[in-house]
């Protein structure tokens, strides 16, 4: 059996097809830079079906650890294996939260869709300063906070139309793994006590600053020790905090007390997953010090590879600033919802790579609905044509057009592979779906079969490849009855006045009354409703802005 790695995730050709291959090379050994090689994966490929062919193609990801694309090479063939960091339970979840559970969403269905299987861990942080800080402040319990703020993550999750992991651990249901693992950590001396509290010695750690490239004495130069702290080095970290008056506490080793934040994850994460991974992922924010601080824990502990792969998604600003409660500019994902379809919050989010800035703007929103509806619309044309089509007829689609429509697929999942490119995947569609638009504008009464053949898979092609990145996902001609609903309800026109102002028009046409089909059309638009004539008749729609 020939087994080649890196060059199109091929791990092993089929049975039949390894022993011709090895008929053929005959007992010399193959390399991977060998063109026959090459050549004769190649043509071994061209014989799979194409949802066989998905899951052979080379996925290459921006790891944050050396700032380069590296490419997917699951530590177990076919099976990745994903830990992301989730929400600290203590408030309603805003644009940034939306942003970084939409990337991961969305990375674990494409890997799904190119046939790899793929176990995700995202955690929930139960217990934390912020957490006790505002129970205290609403008169509860930490129990009772974090459940209250988890069950509206899970709701707004629901919303977004965000699939579920495969787990979702707490810090608080692993304390013998939190602890198990501090205790390894000092038995190889990596950690020491310091009156209740258990500390991570840095300086033990000798690769200590290799995911965000900072040195430990750039750390230290700049830190300040804190009143009452005992640690030894002001960039040492709690593992362990001794129990104050008032906070929740579990029983230890070193007595009373609850887990540092960082500590969670590595326990969980070795549990679930093992003491090397594949992916880990989360906000730019947490590449400092909370990946950093996982990486001294993890590797610490088990001496092995941690992750292969860190993922971070950019941040979020809101109108070029920081988002932030004092400036009146914190959104949260439901105040999102209550104003846009969630399928144009996703559009919103994936227009942009995940790795680059997002600003929220309402101008940037109004785009990504104008968007929305230009693919909906498209669909739901070619949906309501009811020719049969003419198979004798000169077709409208030119040789060019056709190509690029039948390469869409490909081109789409070029662009996914290159580090998730959903911005260029989407301009793939768009682009797509402007050709579609010129067709169907183009049609006679009685169109060609080739045409409507073309217009009707493309339709089915763009609505499987934009639902890997959740669009598409409702039926076009419902979603648009509720976008024309929501916008109705805004104008001062009726949309039974609409219609018979449309049925007057095409009556006018008919009798040759231009003058008075363009008044009706001018009084539409006075009501921003514009008009646009097709094979189909003639749609409306409400004008931008």
């Amino acid at each position: 059996m020939i087994q080649i790695k890196n060059r199109l995730l091929f791990y092993q050709l089929t049975l039949s097809s390894a022993n011709e291959a090895i008929l053929i090379l005959g007992s010399q050994p193959a390399t991977l830079a060998s063109p026959a090689v090459n050549g004769y994966i190649d043509f071994f490929m061209n014989l799979l079906p194409i949802q066989d062919k998905k899951e052979y193609m080379t996925v290459t990801i921006f790891n944050t650890l050396n700032s380069r694309k590296v490419p997917l090479e699951p530590i177990e063939p076919g099976h990745v294996k994903i830990y992301v960091c989730g929400i600290t339970a203590y408030d309603y979840c805003h644009i940034g939260h939306a942003r970084s559970a939409l990337v991961f969403d969305m990375i674990v269905g494409y890997l799904q869709y190119l046939g790899l299987n793929v176990t995700y861990i995202r955690n929930f942080t139960d217990i934390d300063d912020k957490i006790i800080n505002r129970a205290q402040e609403q008169n509860t319990s930490t129990i009772a906070l974090s459940e209250q703020f988890i069950h509206a993550f899970h709701e707004d999750m629901a919303h977004l139309g965000i699939a579920s992991p495969t787990a979702e651990p707490k810090a608080t249901e692993h304390l013998p793994e939190i602890i198990g693992m501090i205790q390894e950590l000092m038995a190889k001396g990596l950690a020491y006590q310091a009156g209740s509290d258990v500390f991570y010695a840095v300086e033990k750690f000798q690769p200590y600053g290799i995911l965000s490239g900072r040195s430990l004495n750039e750390m230290k130069a700049g830190a300040r020790i804190s009143i009452n702290e005992n640690k030894r080095n002001p960039m040492d970290f709690a593992l362990w905090k001794g129990s104050k008056p008032g906070e929740p506490t579990w029983e230890s080793p070193w007595g009373p007390g609850r887990p540092g934040w960082h500590i969670e994850c590595s326990a969980m994460s070795k549990k679930y997953l093992g003491e090397s991974f594949d992916i880990h992922g989360g906000g730019k924010d947490l590449v400092f010090p909370h990946h950093e601080n996982e990486i001294a824990q993890s590797q610490g502990a088990s001496g092995k590879t941690f992750v292969n792969i860190w993922v971070h998604n950019g941040f979020v600003t809101i109108n070029d600033e920081k988002m932030s409660k004092s400036l009146g500019n914190f959104l949260t994902i439901r105040d999102l919802l209550a104003q846009y379809q969630p399928e144009a919050l996703r559009l919103f989010v994936f227009s942009t790579h995940y790795r680059n800035p997002l600003d929220y703007s309402e101008a940037a929103m109004q785009d990504a609905v104008t968007g929305l509806d230009r693919l909906y619309t498209c669909l739901a044309e070619i949906a309501q044509i009811t020719a049969s089509g003419n198979p004798t007829a000169k077709p409208e689609a030119t040789v060019k057009e056709i190509e690029k429509i039948e390469s869409l697929t490909e081109r789409f999942q070029e662009a996914m592979n290159n580090d998730f490119n959903t911005a260029q995947a989407l301009g793939h569609i768009f682009e797509i779906v402007k050709i579609l638009n010129r067709i169907k504008q183009a049609l006679p009464s009685n169109p060609a079969t080739t045409d409507l053949d073309l217009l009707r898979k493309a339709s089915t092609t763009i609505r499987e490849l934009a639902g890997l990145i959740g669009l598409l996902r409702q039926e076009p001609s419902l979603y648009l009855n509720c976008q024309q609903q929501k916008i109705l309800a805004g104008l001062d026109i009726s949309k039974e006045s609409i219609e018979q102002l449309i049925q007057d028009r095409l009556t006018a046409r008919r009798q040759k009354d231009w003058a008075r089909a363009d008044a009706i059309r001018g009084q539409l638009l006075s009501h921003n409703i514009e008009l646009k004539d097709g094979a189909n008749g003639t749609a409306w729609s409400v004008k931008p802005g």
